[in-house]
């Protein structure tokens, strides 16, 4: 049931493309600490995988690349979800023996763990609760941020960990954005999500009663700056469509709604109304 909510029809993020200030500090993190694969690597960019076909993060070090600005747009965090809440007991010790810092929620719809790169771009990795442990409100689903149950998490298994499992999908991403109103018409009128969660100054949007493909939040201020294109940081992500008639659909939608979208070489690329760059894939 669960994996479904991130396969076609849902409208489901594929793929997240970050900006990094030096490409071998990087990959010592995402590849060797965080388990990441190698899918392809060229000059400036790596473009990394859980099962090692299946791409999931891409790292880019931009020519004269400028330190991640503070109180911007853009990312807020990128989620990897794993199969299992066994699988989050072992990524957190693996954290605790290293002395990583971290931060951690009960979501009660999942259990969530929180870190940031070496650049400060915020990772979240999580296990989803049973849907059936979900509890809905007509269109809505409960959520807060209670604390972790780390001793109970920790006693589920003594296996350590060996690196992101092949199952481990981006489960949703996390922005920030200059406001609400004009983005939430963007993602649900123009791409075609639904609002699931509101939480002060964030919502949260699904397709398919998941209880989040897509976040966004106004906690960097209202009217907060778009970031340099050079800068440490979220480059773009890609959503993924049932079919081409249906990416074709929400393109003229948003177009309609006078939201750029253009076409680069046959690529369809978005941009949301805090600059952050989508490509809309089938």
């Amino acid at each position: 049931m669960l994996e479904a909510f991130h396969q076609k029809p849902n409208l489901y993020i594929k793929e997240v493309s970050i900006h990094v200030s030096d490409l071998d500090t990087s990959l010592l993190f995402y590849k060797d600490f965080m388990g990441l694969k190698i899918l392809t690597q060229h000059n400036n960019e790596v473009l990394l995988s859980a099962d090692e076909k299946t791409p999931i993060l891409r790292l880019i070090q931009p020519s004269n690349v400028k330190r991640k600005q503070r109180r911007t747009t853009g990312l807020y965090h990128f989620a990897l979800l794993l199969p299992s809440r066994t699988d989050l007991a072992m990524f957190l010790k693996h954290l605790q023996t290293n002395n990583y810092t971290y931060g951690a929620a009960d979501h009660l719809v999942s259990e969530a763990i929180y870190l940031d790169d070496p650049d400060g771009n915020g990772i979240e990795v999580y296990a989803d609760r049973p849907f059936e442990q979900w509890t809905w409100d007509l269109q809505k689903v409960e959520m807060a941020t209670e604390p972790l149950h780390v001793d109970e998490l920790l006693n589920l298994t003594d296996h350590s960990w060996n690196g992101m499992p092949r199952k481990t999908v981006m489960g949703h991403i996390h922005l920030h954005v200059q406001e609400l109103e004009k983005t939430e018409q963007f993602y649900t009128e123009g791409l075609g999500y639904d609002v699931v969660a509101n939480y002060p100054g964030a919502i949260f949007m699904s397709t398919g009663k998941y209880h989040h493909h897509i976040a966004v939040n106004v906690w960097n201020g209202l009217g907060a700056p778009i970031p340099a294109e050079n800068s440490v940081g979220l480059q773009s992500f890609s959503i993924v469509f049932e079919h081409e008639a249906k990416r074709k659909e929400v393109v003229n939608r948003l177009q309609s709604l006078q939201f750029p979208v253009s076409n680069v070489n046959g690529d369809y690329i978005a941009l949301d109304p805090s600059g952050n760059k989508i490509y809309l894939v089938c």
